[in-house]
């Protein structure tokens, strides 16, 4: 079973906007404007874009002074990484995979692309500073990774699997 929606607040909708429709291609389809649940003056506008797949990624614009200082990139307010917490898309077919990257990098944006060997891969960071990503998988599991999985989640030292292939692509704007 899929998911209907991820919601995440941001702080600019404008740049929001621009980077899900002309990096991601994702297309607006819904905004709900509702007051902010218990605050006598707030409101809110929830934006629902569809991704081109099962699920659609959803958007708050608060406005609230409550809500004035609250970090928006999810990694940074808890204190991980930015490639822990992320967004990964499904990206059918390699030529797809290309095209957004070429794409992410004429709109000004760094573009790393892992090579994971099951799947390749394409991340960048949106406006609030969130990574995304597009993977495109290059084979099935097999019958090996699908039986070792559980028991590698049990394993409290497990040999490493081979590093991972990183390629960065810079922006080809000048951005």
């Amino acid at each position: 079973m899929g998911f209907h929606h991820v919601a995440l607040a941001t702080r600019d909708i404008a740049a929001t906007h621009r980077f899900y429709t002309e990096a991601m291609g994702f297309s607006l389809v819904k905004t709900v404007v509702a007051p902010v649940p218990g605050s006598p003056d707030g409101w809110s506008k929830h934006y629902f874009y569809d991704t081109g797949s099962d699920g659609m990624i959803a958007f708050w614009e608060l406005h609230d002074k409550q809500f004035a200082d609250v970090t928006t990139n999810l990694n940074e307010a808890v204190g991980l990484p930015g490639w822990v917490n992320h967004f990964a898309y499904n990206a059918p077919t390699r030529a797809f995979l290309d095209e957004r990257r070429a794409t992410w990098c004429s709109l000004g944006h760094m573009v790393a692309e892992v090579d994971h060997e099951f799947c390749i891969s394409i991340y960048t960071l949106d406006p609030d500073g969130n990574t995304v990503e597009f993977c495109h998988d290059l084979r099935d599991f097999t019958d090996t990774e699908r039986s070792d999985a559980l028991r590698l989640m049990k394993d409290p030292s497990p040999a490493m699997d081979k590093d991972a292939k990183v390629t960065v692509h810079p922006p080809t704007n000048g951005g």
